[in-house]
């Protein structure tokens, strides 16, 4: 299935008409927008539990928390799906955003619990030739690029600054993305392109599932 270029569209408007009242007017053709997205992500999921052990997929919701946010407009001008791996045995998770200008497909972890910061950090200090051989893999690389995330300035606490792997062990975060443009979102083939990307991240998400189900001596701790 391909998805409508009219979902730009409606964003487009939304942005320079973010009101209730005007998202009143137009709620049918948002409420169309959202069965269409809605629909085109249980079938990714279905296709990802082919090779994949998929929870289940959540599309969030258009209204905004503004309760903390210096930013009041109400509504969110783009949508947000996520495939949740079966915890606690599969760790890591795919997201897809799809907003006009600003459409990228992500898998990682974007904000890790102090617990699997620490566990994950422990293991690159102890060991970190398998996760760079799945990074630098020609196929990996070609398709999910570097290595992305915020992290520290200096090393982590109790960590040698100088360890060779500390460019690895100071991150926060362990993202991997893909950008995709508003076109290539409305081609025929871009849900094969987001199965096959997928696919080719297994590796990553496999080895941090392996690391994050064991302690420091390879034990597992379910």
């Amino acid at each position: 299935m391909t998805l409508s270029n009219s979902i730009f569209k409606f964003f487009k408007k939304l942005k320079v008409n973010n009101n209730r009242e005007w998202f009143l007017k137009h709620k049918s053709t948002f409420k169309l927008h959202e069965l269409e997205v809605k629909v085109f992500g249980e079938e990714i999921k279905n296709r990802l539990n082919k090779f994949d052990n998929i929870d289940r997929f959540k599309l969030f919701r258009i209204y905004r928390d503004v309760r903390f946010s210096k930013d009041k407009t109400p509504f969110k001008t783009h949508f947000g799906l996520t495939w949740h791996r079966i915890k606690p045995q599969n760790r890591a998770g795919y997201y897809l955003h799809i907003s006009p200008g600003n459409n990228f497909l992500a898998c990682g972890f974007w904000d890790p619990n102090p617990a699997d910061l620490r566990r994950i950090r422990q293991e690159l200090v102890y060991d970190a030739k398998e996760f760079k051989e799945i990074m630098n893999a020609s196929v990996f690389q070609s398709t999910w690029g570097e290595l992305k995330g915020s992290e520290l300035k200096t090393a982590p606490r109790g960590i040698d600054k100088n360890h060779p792997e500390i460019e690895l062990i100071r991150k926060k975060q362990y993202i991997f993305s893909i950008q995709y443009s508003d076109k290539q979102v409305c081609e025929k083939g871009f849900i094969d392109s987001i199965e096959q990307a997928i696919k080719r991240v297994r590796p990553f998400v496999d080895y941090m599932s392996e690391v994050l189900t064991t302690d420091e001596n390879g034990e597992s701790i379910l």
